[in-house]
């Protein structure tokens, strides 16, 4: 399957790729639902990912900056999965790169942030809830480190938060449209290490099925639309992903 797969690629013109949590754990980033997910051993960081626990409730946004200092994000490195993907874009065959997740591995490891739809948002940046205003990271963890436990926009007094989409919050509909404009254009769509059951994002598999592209699901365990892709592959991310993409 393996050599069909790499077969396919090579005839694609405009690959569609959709990235969840799969791609990274092989990089020390837990994933989120599985057996050693963030929220499987701690359901309090779910609470902290909800907008309006995080609004309402002071004490749960200083559990949020001390969580987001201690992320295991800041010290993670792309791993082959990541680098496979950059091949692609320099074959010439990556039209998009939708990814579900925040931590910026992509863009690390040579994808063109052009490319990147980060449909959850970042955590390299961070958002005022009041005027919008965005900054690095680092600039508000620097500002905990030295003893501000939930630092307050500088620019208007309002509520600091990272640039990612929490639960209660609406996608940006700009990116939404790219995500969806990309699957009804493509001709091979690319799910890999995402279980397909967040939606509205799961739904450009679908939408690129039925505007006639191949769909392949790479990831370590079933997923929710496995019945209509033309290939499943299971195992690991960082192992199978360079095996279909090919040589640069």
């Amino acid at each position: 399957m393996i050599d069909t797969v790499r077969a396919w690629i090579d005839t694609a013109r405009r690959i569609v790729v959709l990235t969840g949590a799969g791609i990274s754990t092989d990089s020390g980033i837990p994933d989120f639902r599985g057996p050693q997910g963030v929220w499987t051993r701690n359901p309090e960081a779910e609470k902290q990912a909800t907008l309006q626990n995080y609004v309402a409730d002071a004490e749960v946004r200083r559990r949020s900056w001390r969580s987001r200092l201690e992320s295991p994000a800041w010290r993670a490195r792309p791993n082959t999965g990541h680098i496979a993907l950059v091949t692609l874009e320099r074959r010439g065959k990556l039209d998009t790169l939708i990814t579900q997740n925040v931590d910026g591995l992509h863009q690390i490891a040579g994808s063109s942030p052009a490319k990147v739809v980060e449909i959850h948002g970042t955590m390299r940046e961070v958002t005022c809830l009041a005027c919008g205003e965005r900054a690095p990271m680092e600039r508000a963890l620097a500002r905990v480190r030295a003893g501000e436990e939930d630092p307050p926009c500088r620019s208007c007094g309002g509520i600091l938060k990272a640039a990612t989409i929490s639960f209660g919050q609406s996608l940006v509909a700009e990116d939404l449209a790219r995500a969806g404009a990309a699957a009804r254009r493509t001709d091979f769509m690319l799910a890999v290490g995402t279980k397909l059951s967040v939606w509205p994002i799961a739904g450009v598999v679908p939408t690129a099925k039925e505007a006639g592209a191949r769909v392949v699901i790479l990831n370590a365990e079933p997923t929710e639309m496995d019945g209509l892709a033309d290939a499943v592959l299971r195992g690991s991310i960082s192992g199978l992903l360079p095996q279909i993409v090919g040589e640069p």
